[in-house]
Order: C-alpha cells, then sequence, then structure tokens
C-alpha cells in the first residue's frame, strides 16, 4: 500500500495539474481569455439556455410530404412504364402514400408487375383482383429515409444557424421526426424562424407558352405541366406561370449564392458547380428565346426569357427583392434546401435575468453544499478530513475541465449532478475513513490499517458508483433536454470521484506516511 511507482505518481499530478489548466479557462471573461496564447487552453464551458437565456424551438419534419413529392416525380415513369408495355390504365395520381392506377383489363397484372419492377427498387407493387394497383414504398425504405431526411435537416439547419452568427446553438433529434433546436442568447427569434421555415428549394423549369394560363386552369393543363403561383409583390406580372414539370437544373447543384446589386436593385447571383454549369449550359442554349422559371419553394421568382447560352455556370436571380430578403434567399441557397418541410411545434423563450437568477442561485448552492462538505471532512476525520478535501478540489477540476473539452452545455440541472457528484466524492473517502477506524480498533497496527482501509473498502467504492454510473448511462440514453445535461455530469462525475478518491487520496497518505512517520493515525 506504501508503494507508489515513479511513473504513477507522475501520471497522477500529471492528470491532477491537466485537470487545473484545463478548468481554468472557465474562470477568466471570454475577452481576456481571447488575448491569450493560442497555446493555452481556451475550451469553456457552455451555457445552456435555463442559465444564459434564449430561444427554444421544437421542430416536426414533415416526411410525408417529401414523400408524396418524391412519388410525383416518380409517376411520369410510371405512365411510361405502362405506355411502353401496351397496358390500358385509368386513374393514374398520387393518393396519401401510394402512385393508384387501375388496369383497364385486370387479366394483365402480371403483365403490369413486369413493367413496373425496374422503376425504383424501394418501390412495392401490388394489384388486386380487380386491376386496382397500388405503388408504395416498403417499410424499411421509408424508415431509412425518415432517419436520413431528420439527420440532413439537421446539418442544414445548423448551417443556416450559423450563418446568422447565432453562437453555439444546439441542435439534436428527439424521436424520429423531431429536431429540438437551443438559441442561447437569441431574444427574438423571429428571424430564425423564417430561414427554419422555409424549404428553399430552388428549380429551373421551362414555362409552356403554348398553353394560355386561362386554359389550364379551365381545366386543360397537360399532365406534363403544372401551374405555380408567382411570387407576391411583382407588379405588372403574372400570378402565375404554366411551367414544365421536367427540372432542368436543380438547386443541388449551386456551390455558392451572394446578394449584390445590379441597376440599383438587389439580386442574387449563384454560382452551380460542373455538373450543374453543364446542363444549365445545355437547358440555356437549347431554348434560347423561351421564358425560364426560376422557382423557389414551388413559387415563381421570376422567369426571364433567354436572351443567349449561359456558358459560365452563374447566373442572377432578380424579382421584388429587399436587402435582407436578397440575404436571406443567398444564405438559404447556400446552406442547402431542406429534404422536406419543417413544422415549428413548440417555442420558449427565457429571458437573461431569469438566467442570471439561476446561475446565482445554483452557485451559491454548490458553494454552500462544498462548504459544508469541507467543514464536515475536517471536524470528523481531521487532517485525514483535510487530505480528502484537497482531493475533492482535484475532482472539482477534472469534472470541470471534462465538461469543457467535451464541449458540454451546463444546465441548471447540470449544476444540481456537480453538487450530487461533490457528496459521492467524499462518501468513498468516508468508507475508506471509516473502515480504517474499524481496522485501528480491531488492533491492527497503522500501516496494516491504512493498507485494509483502502483494499477492503474498494469493493464496495466501486460498486456503489458503478450502480450510479449506469443509473446516469441510462438517463441520458433514455432523456431528452436537462435530463441529459444531469446524466453527463453525473456520470462524469463518477469517474473522477474515482480517481479522486482511490488514487489522489491515497497518494497524498502514502506521501504523508514516508515523510512525517507518524506512530499513530491522527483519525
Amino acid at each position: 500500500m506504501l508503494y507508489f511507482a515513479n511513473w504513477k505518481i507522475l501520471l497522477i499530478c500529471a492528470v491532477c495539474a491537466l485537470g487545473v489548466i484545463f478548468t481554468a479557462p472557465n474562470l477568466v471573461s471570454p475577452s481576456v481569455l481571447a488575448q491569450l496564447p493560442e497555446a493555452v487552453p481556451h475550451q469553456r464551458l457552455s451555457l445552456g439556455l435555463d442559465l444564459r437565456g434564449g430561444s427554444y424551438l421544437l421542430l416536426q419534419v414533415d416526411f410525408a410530404a417529401a414523400q408524396k413529392e418524391r412519388l410525383n416525380t416518380i409517376i411520369d415513369s410510371v405512365r411510361n412504364a405502362l405506355r411502353d408495355a401496351r397496358i390500358g390504365y385509368r386513374g393514374l395520381a398520387v393518393k396519401g402514400q401510394a402512385i393508384a392506377f387501375k388496369l383497364t383489363d385486370p387479366n394483365r397484372g402480371e403483365d403490369a408487375k413486369k413493367a413496373l419492377a425496374g422503376i425504383d427498387p424501394d418501390l412495392a407493387l401490388t394489384i388486386g383482383d380487380d386491376g386496382a394497383g397500388a405503388l408504395r414504398f416498403n417499410t424499411v425504405a421509408t424508415n431509412t429515409r425518415r432517419e436520413q431526411a431528420v439527420q440532413q435537416s439537421i446539418e442544414i439547419i445548423r448551417r443556416r444557424i450559423d450563418e446568422t452568427g447565432t453562437k453555439e446553438p444546439l441542435i439534436e433529434s428527439q424521436g424520429t421526426d423531431r429536431i429540438v433546436v437551443q438559441l442561447p442568447g437569441v431574444g427574438n427569434p423571429e428571424h430564425v424562424k423564417q430561414l427554419l421555415g422555409r424549404t428553399a428549394k430552388l428549380t429551373f423549369q421551362l414555362v409552356d407558352t403554348t398553353v394560355p394560363l386561362d386554359e389550364a386552369r379551365g381545366g386543360k393543363l397537360p399532365p406534363d405541366d403544372e401551374i405555380l403561383p408567382a411570387q407576391e409583390d411583382r407588379s405588372g406580372a403574372p400570378t402565375a406561370y404554366v411551367v414544365k414539370r421536367r427540372v432542368m437544373v436543380g438547386g443541388d447543384t449551386l456551390t455558392d449564392a451572394q446578394a449584390t446589386f445590379q441597376n440599383n436593385e438587389p439580386v442574387v447571383s449563384f454560382r452551380f458547380d460542373a455538373a450543374g454549369a453543364k446542363r444549365f449550359g445545355d437547358a440555356t442554349r437549347e431554348n434560347v428565346g423561351k421564358p425560364f422559371a426560376i422557382v423557389l419553394d414551388n413559387k415563381v421568382i421570376s422567369a426571364p426569357v433567354i436572351r443567349e447560352a449561359i456558358l459560365g455556370g452563374s447566373g442572377i436571380i432578380s424579382g421584388s427583392f429587399t436587402v435582407q430578403s436578397a440575404s436571406d434567399l443567398a444564405l438559404l441557397l447556400r446552406a442547402g434546401a431542406l429534404p422536406a418541410p419543417i413544422t415549428i411545434l413548440e417555442e420558449r423563450t427565457v429571458g437573461p435575468d431569469l438566467g442570471a437568477d439561476s446561475i446565482h442561485e445554483g452557485t451559491l448552492a454548490c458553494f454552500v453544499g462544498v462548504c459544508l462538505v469541507v467543514v464536515f471532512m475536517v471536524l470528523f476525520y481531521g487532517l485525514f478530513g483535510i487530505f480528502a478535501d484537497v482531493a475533492l478540489f482535484f475532482n472539482m477540476c477534472l469534472m470541470l475541465a471534462a465538461l469543457s473539452l467535451l464541449g458540454a452545455t451546463l444546465t441548471l440541472p447540470g449544476i444540481a449532478g456537480i453538487a450530487l457528484t461533490m457528496g459521492m466524492a467524499v462518501d468513498a473517502n468516508v468508507l475508506i475513513y471509516e473502515r480504517i477506524r474499524e481496522e485501528v480498533r480491531g488492533g491492527r497496527s497503522m500501516l496494516s490499517s491504512l493498507d485494509a482501509g483502502f483494499t477492503r473498502a474498494f469493493g464496495t467504492i466501486v460498486d456503489s458508483h458503478v450502480t450510479t454510473l449506469v443509473a446516469g448511462v441510462l438517463l441520458y440514453w433514455l432523456g431528452s433536454g436537462p435530463v441529459k445535461g444531469f446524466a453527463v455530469t453525473l456520470s462524469i462525475g463518477v469517474l473522477t470521484s474515482l480517481f479522486s478518491a482511490i488514487l489522489v487520496t491515497r497518494l497524498i497518505i502514502v506521501t504523508w506516511v514516508r515523510r512525517w512517520r507518524p506512530k499513530e493515525i491522527p483519525i
């Protein structure tokens, strides 16, 4: 028990020193920290909404709408496949989450299955005895695409929020189709909500000038066309356009978009990647003299006439833009389109004054709790109580350092977890010291009592800490929001308290015994 290898001593001291070093940035202001050299650690704990104030948004990904839109893009392939196979049908349309149709000859069901087999491997086809057929995505493909849509939405939302300059946002999934967005320091989230609520799907489609708008609205709309409304406040421009359903170029090939000015009016300049530039150049070269609709979220922003082929892979979107709306559109195009529409289910705003009160009360509670623990240990265990208090200090430093390095967000429940960990840390020392007392009363020598105290209490300490760690892991796995914050601080605190109570306290006691060679244990 009294032997510590030199490498163990150096390792324990190094870990404790690193804990103090990485905790220090939390004790100075960000302005002072920014002036320090880059070699100095700069990681700090982030404060949650309940401490810093800000906005909380709960979003829902409308995956059903995305599925329906995807089915609408496939319906032309279904129509062409049935026509090529000379199979008669009627009532071909998207109904709910399936493409429905009915064969004019129910006996040609097998022929229809062969004709439609190669359209999409994720589609499942069912045809009844009466010739009624339905194409819908299978369960595995639906679940996979839903998960992908949520994860892609999270990344795009993060890009959009980062562009606004919001610092340290928390964006994570909740359940199967919901996303939690926490914006510390944002008191008025209206502008952010407007950015998040837009899908920002940009497409370039040809305007069908052969079909008058009045006739299309009267029912003479070709199957390959659709009617799209025009952007509002367009004086002198049509209120809607008849455009081809086929997308000539999609916004997914954009590499950059910036707000700029042309003829003293705000516009948005854009640039395609190599593949997009080629498609854009081919589309403009083949359709010189025809209007080209620029469509954003199923609304025509503008429909300029193609004067000449645009081969440079760049262009300009003009319309009734203000400086702010042009900047917002450029931001949305740079971040990318959401894979599915987003709905805001819940919104909460926490004022900074409430956060300041929470910080004050939480800090005061922790301070009082730690002071009581320190005094208790000194009164009950004397010098060994001081040793435990020193280990408690390093335990707190290690815990705060770990939270800072992980980039964890500190919430009010997280402060509660820190306070609870402080009590658990000295609880391990209490078990060790009480075991030492029992060994002394049993007539053992000083060195034998110290060795037995650490050795025999070790199993009990590990059992209690592992049980708490399992509870913390389960809370993190099954909980959300503040519960996760409590679980993180509790779990990290359990691990650091094991290190401090067993190794740090033991090293201090061993050093004391070797240096002072006492005759009895002052406990």
